[in-house]
């Protein structure tokens, strides 16, 4: 029985799903007979570069054939893969020059039965230098007859001199929506009875890709009914009913909520890094609509790199639980925090207000203007009362000392902007403080210097002196590795490149 991936792979742009714009694209660029003689697909595992790859193919070994019975013979042949016109190689097991060498000297040979020949390079990232150089001339000058279709899914370690001899288009994850869809239309074609959750946790699982959701419909198809619970037990759940717990807790300071979630984990058999993966998911969600809301992010920023670099760690830790124990309860620890569930903590307090408010207005109505009068004196001296309170407030400054300065580094370090200037900040550590000068030493003199711009420190300062009620200084050096770092270990990390390597 073949494989049901393999039995509804796409044979024509119509049966590819959530590729709209590159399909697209490609029917135009055929019907038009202005397709190029080399393309470039990029995108993650399983969303159907080389399927398209091998409809392309169709489209050019046929184009100028008038037989209709020979059309159907070469179609044929490019689906089971044994027509001699279309050559697809491995980049990862054929990547050195002598190979490709050998490719470039087939080409010198006319099609045999079709009216084009087409290299299919998948993987085209794992060819070695001298391989991607021995290819370059043939890109840019390829028989007539002759046509490549590269593959990759790491479209950054194609060299630029190959990207611009190509047509690049890239493939994006497929939506959850369009995996169910197609799901559902297989189960159906195929008799397989599968609830509908079912369906949409495996979509979620996958993470885009169309491939891996149907090999895993496969995988299920000769249970009598396919389940959430069945899809569970063989993919491992996610963690996504722990999510909220962790988060109370970490808001709560409750050290043995979080011992206690991560125990239930690891008993109920739930996969640590896809628990991450949900949290980080889930906070990417709490950032954007703080943010749309003009709350304070820096509590959800300090976690999202702790949680990035907690996923990495825990790939080589011997006790991955340990390792995630370790990162939650730093979390708790750190008292400078703000909430992080996705809810401020201000919101009862405003609903309170609200009916203190209704309630004053209500016995206003009521009062005799005798009452009114009496009232407003009384209301006069409060509010003189309260600005001489908020005076004398005022000139009590905090403490400053170095203990105190470690307090609100994060708080520091959350609210400074831009971007470029708080991972230069990360980078430094705090290794004295001289009356109302703040010493800080750096590990190179790029981050050094991006802090002392006249900009970026002066706003750096401006956030002390709101702070410690006084004028601060910073003062900036390279070396000193003898002091300790002020950011806890992993904070020092581009967000941008950190959640590439996760995601």
């Amino acid at each position: 029985m073949a494989s049901l991936y393999r039995l509804y792979r796409p044979q024509s742009f119509a049966d590819v799903v959530g590729q709209d714009a590159v399909v697209t694209t490609l029917e135009q660029a055929a019907k038009q007979d202005k397709l190029a003689h080399a393309f470039l697909f990029a995108g993650s595992r399983g969303t159907g570069k080389t399927s398209v790859a091998r409809i392309l193919a169709k489209i050019l070994m046929t184009k100028d054939i008038a037989d209709e019975t020979l059309q159907k013979q070469i179609i044929k042949g490019v689906e089971d893969g044994n027509v001699v016109d279309l050559l697809e190689i491995d980049a990862a097991s054929n990547r050195g020059i002598d190979d490709v060498r050998d490719l470039i000297e087939k080409i010198q040979f006319s099609p045999v039965v079709a009216c084009a020949k087409v290299y299919i390079i998948d993987e085209v990232h794992m060819l070695t230098k001298e391989a991607f150089n021995a290819l370059l001339k043939t890109l840019e000058e390829p028989p007539a007859y002759a046509f490549f279709i590269l593959a990759t899914t790491e479209f950054t370690k194609i060299p630029s001199t190959i990207q611009s001899r190509c047509q690049c288009f890239h493939f994006r994850p497929v939506p959850e929506e369009d995996i169910v869809r197609r799901l559902q239309f297989i189960a159906d074609q195929e008799r397989i009875t599968v609830e509908r959750e079912a369906l949409r946790l495996i979509a979620r699982h996958v993470q885009g890709g169309m491939r891996d959701a149907i090999s895993l419909l496969d995988q299920l198809r000769s249970l009598p009914k396919i389940s959430v619970t069945d899809v569970e037990e063989r993919m491992g759940k996610d963690g996504n009913e722990y999510v909220d717990p962790i988060l109370e807790a970490i808001d709560a300071r409750d050290a043995q909520k979080v011992i206690d979630t991560v125990r239930d984990m690891e008993e109920n058999g739930i996969s640590l890094e896809a628990f991450l993966h949900t949290l980080l998911r889930r906070m990417r969600q709490n950032l954007h609509m703080a943010i749309a809301e003009g709350k304070e992010i820096g509590a959800l920023q300090y976690l999202l790199l702790s949680t990035l670099d907690t996923v990495r760690a825990m790939r080589s830790a011997p006790v991955p639980g340990l390792t995630l124990e370790a990162a939650l309860l730093s979390f708790v620890t750190q008292s400078s925090l703000g909430t992080v569930a996705g809810t401020s903590e201000k919101e009862p307090a405003k609903k309170e207000a609200a009916k203190k408010e209704l309630t004053k207005k209500k016995g206003e109505e009521e009062k005799t203007p005798e009452e009114h009068e009496k009232d407003d004196a009384s209301a006069a001296q409060e509010e003189e009362e309260t600005k001489e309170e908020l005076r004398s407030a005022s000139v009590e400054a905090p403490e400053l000392s170095l203990d105190a300065l470690r307090g609100v580094w994060q708080q520091v370090i959350g609210e400074t902007t831009p971007a470029s200037v708080k991972m230069s900040l990360k980078n430094g550590r705090l290794i004295g403080l001289d009356e109302k000068i703040i010493t800080l030493a750096f590990s190179s003199a790029f981050h050094k210097d991006k802090v002392e711009h006249p900009e970026a420190s002066r706003s750096i300062e401006q956030i002390l002196e709101r702070i410690f009620k006084r004028n601060l200084r910073l003062h900036c050096t390279v070396g000193d590795k003898e002091t300790e770092t002020m950011a806890p270990s992993g904070q020092a990390v581009d967000l941008v490149d950190a959640a590439a390597e996760i995601f």
